[in-house]
C-alpha cells in the first residue's frame, strides 16, 4: 500500500504527520510525505528524511486558513494531484479541507485537526463573519469530497459538525507521541507552557496575568509577544524536551484545543497538568489533569498555588498524567490508521466515529 500523506509545516500537524509516517512505515506502508506551507527548515527536512517516508515533497504556499490564500490553494492542489499520479498513490490522506474537493481517483481520508469557525467561536465568543465565506465554502466542499473524516477527539468532530454538514463517515483516532523521546527528570520549581503560544486559543495572556502572583516563575516556550511571564522564544527540540522533563507543572488554560500535543509531551514528561476546562481536553485527560475555567484568572491562580504548596498532589498528578499519556502510543496510532486505510481500499464499512479512541 502506498499512501500520500499531506501535512502543513506550521504547528502540530507537522509533528502529527511525522509520528504517523513513522508508525505506518513500521507496518509496511509506503508513505509519500507532502508538506505545504512555509519552506522546510533544515531541521524539518532532516526529520522528514528520517521519518521512514519513501519520498518527501515540499511546496512553499499559503494555507487555506491564511489571508487571501486561494490562488496558492489552487496551485498547490494541482501540484498534489501530480504528486499522487507520479507516485502511484493508492490512497490520499489530507490534513487540510479544501483539497479534498479535487478530482482524486483514489480514496480520500480527511484529517480534521481544527477549523476556523470553531476556533473563532471558542476564542472570540461569536461566529466568524462574512469575511470567512470563501473559507466556509472551501471546507464544505472538502467535507463533501472526502471518503472519511478523521479527528483526534470526538469533541473536535462535534465542533466541526456545529459549523458544517459532516455527511461522510467519521472516526476518532487520537494523536500520539513517541514515549521514548520524553521523560521525567528531577523536577524543578517552575511552570511551563509551550506550543503555538501566539495563538489566542492557547490563552497565554491568562498566565501573564497570574504570573506576578505566583512564587514560581512561569516560562513560555515558543514565539509570542511580550508579557509578564518569562519569554524563551522558539526553543530547539532538545532544549524543549529538557524543559518539559524538569518542569513541575505544565499549564495551558486553553479556550480551544482539539487535542493538545504539547500537553501530551508534558504528560509523557511527568508534568502535573493544569488545562483549560473544555470538552476536548476533558476527553483526552479524564482525571489525569487539573482543569480550570479559561476565563477565570482567580481559578487558575488558585489551582497553581495549590499545586505549588502540595508536593504530594503535585507528584501524584504528574504520575497520573504520564500513565494517561502512555495510552496515546504511536503503535496504536499506526494500527488504527492502517485499519482505516485497509477498510477504505477494500470498500468495507467503517466501525463508526468512536473507532480508535483511547480507553
Amino acid at each position: 500500500m502506498r499512501a500520500l500523506l499531506v501535512v502543513d509545516t506550521v504547528g502540530g500537524v507537522w509533528t502529527y504527520g511525522l509520528e504517523l509516517t513513522k508508525a505506518l512505515a513500521s507496518r509496511g506502508v509506503a508513505v509519500v510525505l507532502a508538506a505545504l506551507g512555509e519552506p522546510l527548515t533544515p531541521q524539518q527536512r532532516e526529520a522528514a528524511l528520517a521519518s521512514g517516508a519513501q519520498r518527501v515533497y515540499a511546496r512553499d504556499c499559503a494555507l487555506e486558513w491564511m489571508r487571501c490564500p486561494w490562488g496558492d490553494v489552487e496551485r498547490s492542489g494541482d501540484w498534489l494531484l501530480k504528486v499522487a499520479h507520479e507516485t502511484d498513490a493508492d490512497l490520499v490522506h489530507l490534513n487540510g479541507y479544501a483539497h479534498a474537493a479535487l478530482p482524486w481517483h483514489v480514496p480520500v481520508v480527511l484529517g480534521a485537526h481544527s477549523d476556523v469557525l470553531s476556533w473563532h467561536k471558542a476564542v472570540h465568543g461569536r461566529p466568524a463573519g462574512p469575511e470567512w465565506d470563501d473559507y466556509r465554502d472551501a471546507v464544505a466542499a472538502g467535507l463533501r469530497g472526502a471518503d472519511t473524516v478523521v479527528a483526534p477527539t470526538a469533541a473536535m468532530l462535534d465542533a466541526l459538525a456545529d459549523g458544517f454538514a459532516v455527511t461522510r463517515a467519521s472516526v476518532v483516532i487520537p494523536n500520539a507521541r513517541d514515549p521514548h523521546a520524553f521523560g521525567a527528570m528531577t523536577k524543578e520549581a517552575f511552570v511551563l507552557t509551550a506550543g503555538r503560544v501566539w495563538d489566542d486559543a492557547k490563552n497565554v495572556t491568562a498566565l501573564d496575568r497570574v504570573a506576578p502572583r505566583l512564587p514560581w516563575p512561569v516560562l513560555v516556550a515558543g514565539d509570542a509577544g511580550p508579557g509578564r511571564a518569562r519569554r524563551l522564544g522558539r526553543v530547539p527540540e532538545p532544549r524543549l524536551r529538557s524543559l518539559l522533563g524538569r518542569a513541575a507543572v505544565f499549564a495551558e488554560p486553553a479556550r480551544y484545543e482539539p487535542f493538545g500535543l504539547a500537553a501530551l509531551e508534558a504528560g509523557l514528561s511527568g508534568c502535573a497538568l493544569v488545562l483549560g476546562d473544555i470538552p476536548s481536553l476533558r476527553e483526552v485527560w479524564g482525571d489525569a489533569a487539573a482543569f480550570v475555567d479559561p476565563n477565570d484568572d482567580d481559578a487558575l491562580e488558585r489551582e497553581l498555588l495549590g499545586l505549588i504548596a502540595d508536593d504530594r498532589r503535585l507528584h501524584d498528578l504528574g504520575e497520573r498524567a504520564r500513565r494517561r499519556a502512555l495510552e496515546y502510543s504511536p503503535d496504536r496510532l499506526g494500527a488504527d490508521y492502517l485499519e482505516l486505510y485497509e477498510h477504505l481500499l477494500a470498500e468495507e464499512p467503517l466501525a463508526g466515529r468512536a473507532a480508535g479512541r483511547a480507553a
